[in-house]
């Protein structure tokens, strides 16, 4: 089988403005660059697990959940906490606690995470800036110093959800319906997170020993580490360091690669392994012509169902989760049939294509695709059943069980 295109599959090269994919036949290397953009910085988890800041236009490998890395694409974001490391600021109200700033080593790998220290008062020990979180995520990195809990109220203090930052795990949820969790960020730092707090205590960390009260005798020494706070619109998104004032990370795209020697008309597969972050946008990657008349799509919509559509067919879709998956479609002789995880889910006719000459994520002008890209391949001849569902299944059951970010349960 002929493959045209390689991208990513633990290959990566990057540069201002460009990441690399590549065709390899017989030897000989061709680039075909995807065009980036991106005209802030923003972060990314690096090879080493630190969290770094990449300069603008640089696209970002990011090793968060896999040592291959993944090609990551976000939205707009905006952090509109003004001080997301020093919450010895004014800007924080502290309650019941006291703060040592450069206290601990920090998931960027610099002596700048803060302690909160609890005072020997029974009370709450907690730390907040009074703002909206109404239609927010409230995210900051924790670890354990003697607190063995933290929590995020949706009600401003009366109900809350729990974070154990010793084991990595959500704690008691007193509404599990508020999108909460807990990433672990290596060296016993974790992310924790939740989905439309409080009107007013919005961005609110409360302390915990038990994981149920938060009002409690401290002792005057115990406390939690604490570093890199967000309040964003939405879902939680890649850290937004910010310095006295809110800062935003813009949208990036990638786009332009390959060309008409790449992509045939007449027969082809387009396979994608990676994961799309759910939003109420719709994403798409696309091989096409320039135009909507000629394409290869593979759209991701709002309303929750995943889409495929080549030439002017109409669409197919599949009524089912879809965000994390190895997808491919195939296409000649005017049928094409869709895989997922190693199965034929759907099989359409469309109309002849003509001039595909390049691969872009997003659709012409919008549908402009958000996720983690792990490979994207393009073999420009047709493949047998068996090579179709080699390629888009797992080699192990360890394998799947972890792609697919599913728990394991043991019985007996």
């Amino acid at each position: 089988m002929a493959q045209t295109l390689k991208f990513g599959n633990k290959t990566w090269a990057t540069k201002k403005g460009s990441t690399l994919a590549y065709n390899d036949e017989n030897g000989n290397y061709k680039p075909l660059p995807f065009a980036f953009t991106r005209s802030t910085s923003a972060t990314r988890v690096n090879k080493e697990g630190l969290i770094e800041v990449v300069t603008n236009d640089r696209p970002r490998i990011d090793y968060t959940d896999t040592s291959d890395g993944v090609l990551l694409l976000e939205k707009a974001a905006t952090n509109l906490l003004s001080y997301s490391e020093d919450f010895s600021q004014s800007y924080w109200t502290k309650s019941g606690l006291s703060i040592v700033s450069n206290n601990a080593i920090s998931p960027d790998g610099s002596l700048n995470a803060s302690k909160l220290v609890e005072n020997s008062n029974n009370s709450q020990h907690i730390c907040f800036n009074q703002q909206s979180a109404s239609s927010k995520t409230f995210s900051f990195f924790a670890k354990s110093d003697g607190n063995q809990y933290v929590a995020i109220s949706y009600d401003g203090g009366t109900n809350f959800n729990f974070f154990d930052i010793e084991n990595g795990i959500l704690g008691n949820l007193a509404d599990a319906n508020r999108t909460s969790k807990i990433e672990d960020y290596g060296n016993g730092w974790y992310r924790c997170s939740m989905y439309n707090g409080h009107s007013a205590y919005g961005a609110t960390i409360w302390m915990s020993k038990d994981g149920i009260n938060t009002t409690y005798q401290g002792d005057g020494t115990s406390g939690v580490y604490l570093f890199g706070s967000q309040l964003e619109v939405g879902n939680a998104s890649s850290y937004i360091p910010t310095q006295g004032s809110a800062q935003t990370r813009v949208a990036e795209t990638a786009s332009g690669a390959g060309n008409s020697e790449v992509f045939n008309d007449s027969e082809g597969v387009l396979f994608f392994d990676g994961s799309v972050f759910a939003t109420n946008e719709d994403l798409c990657i696309s091989i096409n012509d320039g135009t909507t008349s000629n394409r290869v799509e593979l759209l991701w919509f709002n309303d929750g169902n995943f889409y495929t559509q080549v030439g002017n067919s109409g669409q197919e879709f599949i009524s089912s989760n879809t965000l994390n998956n190895k997808i491919l479609i195939k296409y000649g002789s005017g049928t094409y049939h869709l895989y997922v995880n190693g199965f034929r889910r759907i099989t359409d006719t469309y109309t002849s294509l003509s001039g595909l000459d390049s691969l872009d994520f997003k659709r012409q002008g919008s549908y402009t695709f958000k996720g983690k890209t792990k490979e994207i391949g393009y073999y420009n001849t047709i493949l047998t059943d068996l090579e179709l569902e080699t390629l888009t299944s797992y080699r192990t059951w360890i394998s799947m069980v972890n792609e697919l970010n599913l728990n394991i349960i043991y019985n007996g």
